[in-house]
């Protein structure tokens, strides 16, 4: 499993469309929004058939789009593997 925050920075008055389409991507979920600073802040999660760097692109990628900050990244990879070692 792989997880990662983001800040989406995005004109104000973009802020309701960029949300609408931020939702069409896989894995994507909006959880809050700056409307007077033009922020959202958005969580993307792997899942099957796609990945979270496939996810962050597309959303970097929207015209609307100004600028992404990742915030957080998890990912339990190799987690097996360590706990086999101990």
């Amino acid at each position: 499993m792989k997880i990662a925050s983001l800040v989406v920075r995005v004109a104000p008055e973009h802020i309701r469309a960029l949300t609408e389409a931020l939702l069409e991507i896989p894995g994507v979920e909006v959880h809050g929004a700056s409307p007077e600073q033009g922020r959202l802040i958005v969580t993307v999660e792997d899942g099957e058939g796609y990945s979270t760097m496939d996810s962050i692109l597309a959303v970097n990628l929207n015209k609307m789009v100004l600028g992404v900050t990742m915030a957080y990244e998890y990912t339990d990879e190799g987690l097996e593997l360590q706990e086999q070692e101990a």
